[in-house]
């Protein structure tokens, strides 16, 4: 995610040219089917509890540089924009259906950058087929989170300094309960990518030879 810049009102102070620095955000929901404990006020075709969030990769604060996070829901939520301007960026909500959730980040005064706008889809339910011996149970919490990296190009020199008060956290080497994305999952991904190339690259050798036997008979 690059950011672009707002007009430079007068008295701001200068942006550092030729220089970017990244921040790294993990967003998403996590989701629970509702058992026999309901909240109170949740509506009785509602079948799970979810929240969704901006947070740091490893939970660390990122409030000095983001002023407040939007999120707008479905529009049969009352209140469907709920705006919250202190961490954590997170809002808890019942419901019954998956959909699209526009996620604005804002960022403190002194960066002068544009909102970020982005999307998520709501996920309530896990990407298995899940069997009818063992349905999904109230325990069971389904995950659909993501990891980015904010880049704010030639940031102006308050907020560089800003930014540099506070390092932004490196990905851990392996994954830990608290962190999941780590370099080792990086080159787990890598590693499946790279040999779904190869099995897709030898089925395609194994096609050819037998398109180029048929031909020759």
């Amino acid at each position: 995610m690059t950011m672009s810049h707002k007009k430079m009102p007068a008295g701001t102070s200068k942006r550092v040219k030729t220089l970017s620095v990244t921040r790294p955000i993990v967003y998403g929901n996590t989701a629970k089917k509702l058992g026999e404990t309901r909240p109170p006020n949740a509506p009785a075709e509602h079948t799970h509890i979810w929240t969704i969030f901006v947070r740091g990769p490893q939970n660390e604060d990122i409030s000095y540089y983001i002023k407040k996070v939007v999120f707008k829901l479905h529009d049969t939520y009352p209140n469907a924009t709920r705006t919250v301007e202190a961490p954590p960026f997170e809002l808890t909500e019942t419901g019954w259906g998956e959909f699209e959730i526009n996620i604005k980040i804002h960022f403190v005064e002194e960066a002068n950058e544009k909102m970020l706008s982005f999307y998520h889809h709501l996920r309530l339910h896990p990407y298995y087929n899940v069997s009818a011996e063992r349905p999904q149970q109230p325990d069971d919490e389904i995950s659909s989170v993501y990891y980015d990296e904010i880049v704010f190009n030639e940031p102006n020199e308050q907020f560089f300094k800003t930014l540099l008060s506070t390092p932004g956290n490196l990905l851990p080497s392996n994954k830990t309960d608290s962190c999941a994305f780590s370099k080792q999952l990086e080159q787990e991904e890598i590693d499946r990518i790279n040999l779904g190339i190869k099995q897709v690259d030898s089925e395609i050798e194994e096609m050819k030879a037998k398109v180029n036997k048929q031909l020759q008979e």
